[in-house]
């Protein structure tokens, strides 16, 4: 493991300090345990420390097999047990501090992740590190929309859980000792829209601005957005300006090409998801009946966004005499995007080459803390090079202008705090 040296942060007016929309927080054990009522504790998601038997990442598909504490042999890992499922903490959750090399597809414990994944205190010294002032975490064990609970048998259960962890990430990971720079993100029941526009008015309450949704809900079994369902919880996002954030992976799907492609097929296309998603709302009519609504796309990049823009306006003008959208879409999918979604990225020269395609306001920075793809300890460095050719009033509204504005941060950059 590499030897970080945590150190204050000096700001550099080459680069606005960072302000990271997609970050990710790996949950203490304790998050379910300290809040579910005493007769699920059994059954709610608690971490047990097991072997592994074997463990696969194949067309996009992860599949982990739990052995068996003192009966199997093989490598040994903490793993989250939820009703009958059990899913390890592997490198990839927390991959900051080590080499590439030494990144692999593997079980480990809390003691083997660097602290920051899950302590409030480490993880601000590591932002200090790499010249970021707040962020917004995704979860890990929830999966990055909640997923595992929708899923669950017991939606009893689930609904106690996403307040438990909505209850964790306001009062505690974005707590007092976060001094405002961690940003919540909560989630939503997602099985349940009346349910979800509860939960979402909930937090909006207390100040919290976004919420986790799924990128393709029906790759969950879940109504897409072109029904009606999903209004109810539409609606109160757009009533409480709560952003809806998607992150890739969130439909429990990774993008790939067959059942034996290499995860390293997916990794390379893992904008796709977005692609498809973005290109769904757009042509749902859902921004023209929710005006305020707002949407992102974590770690989807933003190179791919202008043709898609181009390819939407055409196919709009064009063919949406017969294409199903005459009667809901009125405008061009270009000035929908404009006015209702935002790309997210961390490393993206060829976008940034093409910002005017996009539009400066529609773009957010992001550091992916701590997984493999994450540009921390140099995420200062990255930026500094890849938006070198950029007015600094358009690389302060990228690396956090935008973002203060759409998650109604201070002036300063942090959130307010629970009220």
């Amino acid at each position: 493991m590499e030897t970080i040296v945590t150190e204050a942060v000096e700001t550099d007016p080459a680069l606005p300090l960072i302000i990271s929309v997609d970050d990710h927080t790996v949950e203490p054990p304790t998050v379910w345990q300290d809040r579910l009522p005493r007769r699920y504790l059994d059954t709610g998601p608690r971490v047990v420390r097991a072997p592994l038997r074997e463990m696969t990442f194949l067309g996009g598909r992860f599949k982990p097999v739990m052995g068996t504490p003192g009966t199997d042999d093989g490598p040994v890992g903490d793993w989250w047990v939820y009703e009958d499922l059990h899913r390890p903490l592997t490198r990839l959750d927390t991959a900051v501090g080590y080499s590439r090399d030494e990144i692999r597809l593997e079980v480990i414990t809390y003691e083997q992740m660097r602290p920051g994944s899950y302590d409030v205190p480490q993880r601000l010294a590591d932002m200090d590190v790499n010249h970021v002032q707040s962020a917004v975490c995704f979860p890990t064990f929830p999966r990055f929309c909640g997923q595992t609970f929708t899923e669950a048998a017991d939606h009893e259960l689930g609904l106690l859980c996403v307040q438990a962890y909505n209850d964790w990430m306001v009062e505690e990971w974005c707590g007092p000792q976060a001094r405002g720079r961690l940003i919540p993100l909560t989630l939503i029941p997602l099985w349940d829209a009346e349910l979800a526009a509860r939960e979402v008015r909930r937090n909006a309450a207390r100040g919290v601005r976004a919420v986790a949704f799924s990128e393709i809900p029906p790759h969950l079994g879940l109504p897409s957005v072109h029904t009606d369902d999903w209004d109810p919880f539409l609606a109160a996002c757009d009533e409480t300006g709560t952003v809806v954030a998607m992150h890739i992976g969130s439909s429990s799907r990774m993008p790939s090409t067959s059942k034996d492609a290499p995860p390293a097929v997916g990794s390379t296309i893992t904008f796709a998801n977005c692609c498809f998603s973005m290109v769904d709302w757009l042509m749902s009519g859902k921004f023209e009946r929710f005006p305020n609504l707002r949407v992102m796309y974590a770690e989807g990049q933003i190179g791919w966004i202008p043709y898609i823009l181009e390819r939407a306006d055409i196919v709009w003008e064009e063919n949406r005499g017969w294409g199903g959208v005459a009667d809901k879409v009125h405008r061009p999918p270009s000035e929908l995007f404009a006015e209702h979604v935002y790309g997210c990225f961390f490393d993206d020269a060829f976008g940034l080459r093409n910002l005017d395609a996009i539009g400066v306001g529609n773009v957010l920075y992001e550091t992916d803390y701590p997984h493999s793809d994450s540009t921390w300890p140099k995420s200062k460095e990255v930026g500094e090079a890849q938006m070198g050719h950029l007015d600094a009033d358009v690389v302060e509204r990228i690396v956090r202008g935008n973002a203060i504005d759409l998650l109604g941060l201070t002036p300063d950059g942090l959130w307010d705090g629970p009220r």
